[in-house]
């Protein structure tokens, strides 16, 4: 692996001295991965692995009908012990390969920020300065940090498969890459590094890539969390930092205030929507388990940054508050009767110790607690710290105040003892149902579900003005409306247990109308979340998810109705007249396709702002994009700075799922990077936001309406209308395996059904990556084009396209996504997907049409973006793709292989765990696959 075949591979590439040492790193590793096969399993082994990938690379560029008969061949007389070899050693080379591109990214940033190049786009560095360079004054910036909500919310992926004993080695192997790009080592230095490096691919080889029971929701909670440890605790402290240091630097003692509003969520262990795993002891499990973090951390960090507190009374001046705050401790060794710093951090170690042991936590520190007081909330302990601040500050000791207890302070702030506000989230028919059985066993009637829909509205409202409950331990539910109830007064329980913080959002999958949203404010104010009255109080954010391509089209008049409720206001005045919009791009995507889920959130946002200012709500908008571009993936600085003018307006919220949260979040220097983007694109949208169309947009919009129009119909014409499309989807990918081998802890399917309309849409996107048909990402795009530019009476239809790239960052964005996914596409690999189809007829009929879009589609991106190669603005990813393919094209022969034998009965537990690892292999190699 191949010191020859790398070699041979990277003839191809330009010798550009800027990527010769990636090129160098993924060589290293690729020979050190290939000695570790030859060791492990045999020379036999290494050559046939080696034989694959030059055949598969063969069969890549060329298309080689001899190349894809030698590779049938050599795959269908694989045994399945060395099937298993084989694919491990794909996937390990595979994600050997991208560590050693974060660890290149990383070296070319710092080589780019030691010769002092111009900061980056999406960095907080450009930011700030666009901004004070525009006349933006301290009081506005002030304004907008007050108010601004900029929050990336972790979701558990239904086809999650990464485990973390993997993820740890390579954080490891990352590490030692890393030192020996960064660190000028000597001869047994680096004979030591090289020697670590052996070890952990050993262990990684020899580690279990796949987990050996289902993966629960208690998992995935776990998994959750240890990315805080690896990236948010000490990287999000760092951004904020960075801010502030940016902003003295330009207005020194004028430098605004800088409040916490860069928050990281979490929907994992509150997402029941389609999850029946999601019950109130897993809510209760999430947040004790985010809390226990939390403290731990602080606990560490006290004690950490009080260890080297040893300033001594008599040679500083301390303030009051700090005299009182170390006279609290209780525990003062002489040793330490004349530190008053290191007083001062023991006190709060006991406190923190103590405020353990009163939420339940275990804590080491029992000696002395009885005494102590806990703290109330974490403001208490944001408190003690801005008192040792001060008083460092007051005696000119303001480097000391900097640093590790700055970022433990912002830290104590943004995370609080709760660590990440979790999301609770629901369909709006389980509301309904739940509703339906209060209401009759609470009234005595029947036909809740049959009333008028104004008669209900007003029943509603009644029910959730009134304090008088619905109700009554005296009836008996049933078991799932039990469950729901549970799970809302486990929420009610952690209010008064944790603060609001830790659940401060509900959210209504499959909203459809304002009754949705009304009978979920009726369940909250049956378990106390809601305080009924005439000045009533809610409790949470109640969220409504528009989803379909028809619920996006009547957002704002749902919205428009529901702001027209004079009750509904009062209960938004409670919550700051803040209300928050979810828009759903999976199931818009596969319920539209993908141009029109793109437009008609666009046009949503467009007619939301419009009816929040009517209405004089305030709107933050929640974008429910997944990883890949059929889930509204894609670069997130371009994604924010395309959305209409005046919807972003400071307050943003973005879903990271899967794979996506470990490619962004797993190393500590990029997933802050991530970050920043995420709060230099917000900054930049709200403070620096102006309408680049102008006069035009009446012409853009016009012609976007009408390439949606085409793109729709190809797109249902494809998906729903043809005969047999379902038993194509079925049998052309491995979305039967992705069900069948139970990869994460949520069904595939919202009910017991294979029907595409019931299929959740990650495991629709998914399966169409795993394939490399990517057909989410892009079909109907080129027929749109076609029709659009046949159709112009004017024979200016292209000429406009080509316009409104040029201005438009909506179109701009739009078809940068669309160039990414085309480029991971592979029609001669997605070919050997479609042979699993069994009637042949079929076969040819729908994958015959889908290659003919795929044509059209390239063909048509080229004319309007001028140019003549996929990624040819993006040479980086280009790169990118060219190194991983070659290891990532052996895995689809390899699962095309395996699901053929599995379908015709071999179903072994060797066979499964192949499948299982292939998935694995091609979902880390492709990073935003599902």
């Amino acid at each position: 692996m191949y010191r020859a075949g790398l070699d041979n591979h990277f003839e191809q590439e330009s010798h550009d001295n800027k990527d010769w040492p990636l090129r160098e790193d993924i060589r290293f590793l690729g020979r050190m991965l290939g000695d570790t096969l030859r060791e492990q399993e045999g020379e036999e082994a290494f050559d046939l692995v080696e034989r694959i990938r030059q055949t598969a690379i063969r069969f890549h560029r060329e298309q080689d009908p001899q190349a894809r008969q030698k590779l049938d061949q050599i795959l269908t007389e694989l045994s399945n012990r060395a099937t298993v070899v084989v694919v491990r050693a794909f996937s390990y080379f595979s994600q050997l390969s991208n560590i050693a591109e974060d660890v290149h990214h990383n070296r070319r940033r710092r080589a780019h920020l030691r010769a002092g190049s111009p900061p980056q786009a999406g960095s907080v560095t450009l930011a700030l300065d666009r901004v004070i360079k525009n006349g933006i004054d301290s009081a506005t910036l002030a304004k907008f940090f007050a108010k601004a909500v900029v929050s990336p919310v972790l979701t558990a992926h239904p086809t999650e498969v990464q485990r973390k004993s993997i993820l740890d080695c390579q954080l490891t192997i990352e590490r030692l890459l890393r030192e020996r790009a960064y660190t000028e080592l000597t001869p047994n230095e680096m004979r030591q590094n090289e020697e670590n490096l052996r070890a952990m691919i050993q262990i990684l080889w020899q580690t279990r890539m796949l987990r050996s029971v289902r993966l629960s929701v208690h998992d995935e909670i776990d998994n959750g969390l240890t990315y805080y440890t690896y990236t948010f605790l000490s990287q999000v402290p760092y951004i904020y930092a960075k801010i502030e240091n940016l902003l003295e630097r330009h207005m020194g003692e004028n430098a605004p205030y800088v409040h916490s509003f860069l928050r990281i969520g979490s929907w994992i262990g509150g997402d029941r929507d389609g999850n029946p795993f999601v019950t109130h002891q897993v809510l209760l499990y999430a947040i004790e388990r985010q809390s226990a973090l939390a403290l731990d951390y602080y606990i560490t960090e006290v004690e950490r940054i009080g260890s080297t507190m040893s300033l001594a009374e008599r040679l500083v001046n301390i303030t009051d508050e700090l005299e009182e705050l170390a006279a609290s401790s209780p525990d003062i060794p002489a040793c330490r009767i004349d530190e008053p710093y290191r007083r001062a951090f023991i006190s709060m170690g006991a406190r923190l110790a103590a405020t353990c042991l009163h939420l339940g936590h275990t804590t080491k520190q029992k000696e002395l607690l009885d005494s102590v007081e806990p703290y109330a909330d974490s403001m208490e302990f944001v408190h003690d710290l801005n008192v040792i601040i001060k008083s460092l500050k007051h005696h000119k000791s303001n480097w000391i105040a900097r640093g590790a207890l700055r970022n433990l302070r912002r830290a104590a702030d943004v995370f609080g003892f709760h660590l990440a506000p979790l999301d609770m989230r629901q369909h709006s028919k389980v509301h309904e149902q739940v509703v339906a059985e209060l209401y009759e066993l609470g009234t005595h009637h029947t036909g809740y579900l049959e009333m008028p829909e104004n008669d209900r509205i007003q029943w509603l409202l009644t029910e959730i003005s009134s304090p008088r409950p619905l109700l009554s331990p005296y009836l008996e539910y049933s078991e799932s409306t039990q469950s729901e109830l549970r799970i809302l007064q486990k929420a009610a329980d952690i209010h008064r247990r944790f603060g609001h913080a830790a659940i401060p959002n509900y959210i209504i999958s499959m909203t459809t109308h304002i009754i949705n949203v009304l009978e979920v404010a009726l369940l909250l104010k049956e378990v106390g979340l809601l305080q009924a009255g005439e000045n009533p109080h809610l409790g949470l954010n109640i969220i409504p998810l528009f989803e379909t391509i028809t619920d996006l089209r009547s957002c704002s008049t749902i919205m428009d109705q529901l702001f027209s409720l004079p009750y509904y206001k009062k209960l938004l005045a409670s919550r700051n007249s803040v209300q928050e919009i979810m828009l759903g791009y999976s199931d818009s995507n596969k319920d539209g396709g993908f141009i029109t889920s793109n437009w008609e959130i666009y046009k949503a946002e467009i007619e939301l702002t419009k009816v929040f200012a009517k209405h004089h709500v305030e709107l933050r908008l929640f974008h429910g994009r997944g990883g890949t571009v059929g889930r509204g993936g894609g670069p997130s600085y371009q994604a924010i700075m395309a959305q209409p003018p005046g919807s972003v307006n400071g307050q943003i919220r973005v879903t990271e799922q899967g794979e996506v949260i470990s490619s962004k979040y797993a190393e500590p220097e990029i997933g802050r990077r991530n970050l920043e983007t995420l709060a230099a694109a917000t900054i930049e949208a709200t403070l620096l936001g102006n309408d680049p169309i102008g006069d035009n947009a009446p012409r853009y919009y016009q012609a976007m309406e009408k390439l949606s129009q085409h793109s729709f119909s190809a797109y249902r014409n494809l998906v729903f209308e043809t005969p047999g499309f379902k038993q194509f989807f079925l049998e052309s990918t491995p979305i039967r395996e992705i069900a069948g081998l139970h990869i994460g802890s949520r069904p595939a399917s919202r009910k017991p059904s294979d029907a595409i309309e019931d299929l959740r849409a990650i495991p629709w996107v998914f399966s169409w990556g795993l394939s490399r048909t990517m057909l989410p990402g892009w079909y109907g795009f080129g027929h749109a084009v076609e029709a659009f530019v046949q159709e112009d009476p004017t024979g200016t239809g292209l000429a406009l396209l080509q316009e409104m790239y040029k201005t438009w960052p909506f179109m701009q964005t739009l078809l940068s996504n669309m160039d990414m996914v085309l480029a991971k596409t592979d029609m001669g690999i997605a070919s050997r997907y479609a042979e699993l189809v069994t009637d042949e007829t079929l076969r040819n009929q729908v994958f015959g049409r889908i290659h003919a879009e795929w044509k059209r589609c390239s063909k048509w991106l080229f004319s309007i973006t001028g140019n003549t190669k996929l990624l040819q603005d993006n040479p980086t990813l280009a790169r990118s793709i060219r190194n991983r393919m070659p290891y990532i094209d052996p895995l689809n022969h390899l699962q095309v292989e395996l699901i053929r034998r599995y379908r015709s009965g071999e179903d072994s537990d060797e066979i499964k765990r192949s499948i299982h690892l292939t998935i694995n292999g091609v979902t880390s190699g492709l990073r935003n696959s599902g």
